[in-house]
């Protein structure tokens, strides 16, 4: 049985207690919905003791909501809560609380004050059994809202016949069927009525989103339609696209020869090759030490991508800035982006779409906008993306067949191929496009496929993705449940299976089998996978030391051999960080570095560093680093 126990830090002001049972000495004595204030208290910490999560069901037995600590977002009792969003169309006035009148308790000794025990229910004379904070559904729904649960976890507390509440003196059935009729039946709140609970505290989530604020209302209920016609699926959409692209965090992206580090507040430094400005500074030169893009002040930016010569940045408003080759098509040396541009330039033929994020591929080019529509750039002539263009174009092209009604949360770019993320009210999905050779699309087969089919592989092997990479050759995926797959050309060892042979289907790597998975990056014939708790795990080519591994089990060093199987970097494990990202070089033309970001916002870089892409000066004749060493900036 996992539970959560949630413990704030206090200070002597006021509090609000809503006590159900008699569980500590400072609340002895009070109630459900019995409200004292207190105006001293000694303790510098106060265990919310039942406020629990418990299999994904909010338990509540014991909520002490504290006036002072949520004064921002709470305000007075007779303030008006921030949910301006709570009706269908996704507008709405704020919800105001239920007047609380504050009557202080004449006491004597505060902490030994005898007060006289009642019993309080949702419906004032009801039976017992009736949820006790029904009478306050403001409350909750502030609850709701700020306990970070997950979408599913609110679908439960509607659907669910078993919510495990046990009450002091009441019947655990009743406790069920009331609670569970509570969050499930309309909550009366203006202007729509017929939103529950839940949905409120759904939407209001949804609200907080970087990329959900600026919708209208017209948007916001196209969305909530798209997605499946629940502001709680909304929610699981927007939460899926930070989980697998670390959207309004910060990031790092080991393109070809250059790199790109974003900050959490948004800030962005590029470092190394810079042939044809995809550094963004206004000129052609080498950058060995990370450095501000200063033009780029006042914008902040949530994504980056970084492909040969050229780097997409996107703001928090949608748009989406490049600068390198001016071309979304040419091939890594092709003959096309002869033009370069070297400050960072909005795309005007994307302004129009609210873009999210971006990936970049040979010969082409894909953005993913917020409604979760996938839009490509320059495929060819062969229209085997379902359009028609020249290697040049600059105009996107909505990304037909089954994903159009499907919003999509992820795409990842490889060599003439495309995956994608998609989010259903059934569950997650990926489909693929494009070129079959080795076996990267998934399919059992090496065809190529023109519009966008589903890898049925993992309804087979009932794992729910999570995470999706394109490597140049091969994919991988992690599961909701921590399993990792991996599919395409084995060359050297990248899919981590222990040998070098194809896999034209999704195949669990069982050499993971006691690892729990959050995190995968794939590049060319290289994988790399970070573990819940921050290990990190890389296998295929060694090539450039960008494996890690810079030293076996034996002393010797290995750096250049070959992974077969998943092996821990140890180099990683030593500096004591907990990881969070990894980024490597996806491109067959260019020695590959790799990237590792910490929670706490520090970088590690190893790999090819020849062109100043690790973010420092290599010593002597050196072009590459085998052990990671930090890079000189606080992405935090």
């Amino acid at each position: 049985m996992e539970i959560e126990r949630l413990r704030l830090r206090l200070v002597p002001q006021d509090y609000l207690l809503f006590s159900p049972s008699v569980s500590a000495s400072a609340d002895e004595g009070f109630d459900s919905l019995d409200i004292v204030r207190y105006s001293s208290i000694k303790t510098e910490y106060f265990h919310w003791s039942k406020v629990i999560l418990l299999k994904g069901l909010l338990i509540h037995a014991n909520v002490h909501l504290i006036s002072r600590i949520c004064a921002q977002s709470w305000g007075t009792a007779s303030q008006a809560v921030p949910m301006d969003a709570t009706s269908t169309s996704g507008v709405g006035p704020y919800i105001q609380y239920h007047s609380i009148v504050e009557q202080p308790l004449s006491l004597v000794s505060q902490l030994q004050q005898t007060y006289p025990r009642r019993q309080r229910h949702c419906f004032g004379d009801a039976a017992p059994g009736e949820f006790p904070l029904a009478t306050n559904p403001s409350i909750v729904l502030h609850i709701l809202s700020g306990s970070d649960l997950e979408p599913q976890d609110l679908a439960k507390l509607e659907a669910s016949t078993h919510c495990f509440l046990s009450w002091i003196n009441v019947e655990i059935d009743n406790a069920n069927n009331a609670t569970c009729s509570f969050f499930r039946k309309p909550a009366n709140f203006a202007p729509d009525h017929e939103l529950s609970i839940s949905e409120l505290a759904a939407l209001d989530m949804c609200r907080k989103r970087a990329i959900f604020r600026p919708m209208t209302a017209e948007e916001a209920k196209a969305l909530k339609l798209r997605c499946g016609g629940s502001w709680k699926l909304v929610l699981r959409f927007l939460v899926a696209g930070e989980a697998c692209c670390r959207r309004e965090k910060s990031q790092a992206i080991a393109g070809p020869g250059h790199s790109i580090a974003v900050t959490s507040s948004g800030q962005v430094y590029s470092f190394g090759s810079n042939n044809s400005g995809q550094l963004g500074h206004g000129t052609l030169e080498e950058e060995w030490r990370p450095r501000l893009i200063r033009s780029l002040q006042g914008i902040r930016i949530i994504q980056a991508a970084a492909g040969a010569g050229r780097t997409m940045l996107i703001s928090d408003a949608g748009r989406v800035y490049a600068f390198g080759k001016d071309s979304f098509g040419e091939a890594e040396y092709g003959v096309q982006g002869a033009k370069v541009v070297t400050t960072p330039k909005a795309v005007e033929s994307l302004k129009h779409i609210f873009v999210v994020q971006a990936a970049i591929g040979n010969f082409f080019t894909a953005v993913l906008s917020r409604e979760g529509r996938v839009y490509t750039f320059s495929w060819g002539n062969d229209a085997k993306l379902c359009h028609q263009t020249e290697p040049n174009d600059l105009e996107p092209h909505p990304l037909l067949g089954p994903l159009e009604n499907i919003p999509v949360v992820q795409i990842a770019a490889g060599y003439c191929y495309l995956l994608a993320l998609g989010c259903e009210p059934s569950g997650m999905s990926v489909y693929s496009v494009g070129c079959g050779l080795g076996g990267k699309l998934g399919h059992g087969s090496r065809t190529d496929e023109r519009y966008p089919r589903l890898i049925e592989r993992f309804r087979t092997l009932n794992l729910q993705p999570m995470v999706v990479a394109a490597g140049a050759w091969h994919a991988a995926v992690v599961g909701q449940d921590g399993r990792v797959c991996s599919w395409g050309w084995g060359r050297y060892g990248c899919l981590g299976h222990g040998n070098e042979e194809c896999e034209s289907v999704p195949k669990v790597v069982e050499a993971l089998g006691k690892v729990k998975a959050v995190h995968v990056a794939t590049g060319d014939y290289t994988t790399f996978v970070v573990s819940e708790g921050g290990d990190v795990f890389s296998f295929g080519c060694g090539e450039s030391s960008s494996l890690g591994h810079a030293v076996g089990e034996d002393g010797q060093v290995n750096r250049y051999q070959n992974v077969l199987s998943p092996g821990l970097v140890t180099s990683l494990k030593q500096v004591n960080e907990r990881v969070v990202q990894v980024s490597l070089t996806n491109s067959i033309y260019w020695n590959a570095h790799t990237f590792a970001l910490t929670d706490t916002g520090k970088l590690y870089a190893f790999g090819a560093g020849d062109k100043g892409q690790l973010g420092v000066e290599l010593a002597g004749n050196q072009t590459e680093r085998a052990r990671p060493e930090r890079v000189d900036i606080d992405l935090s």
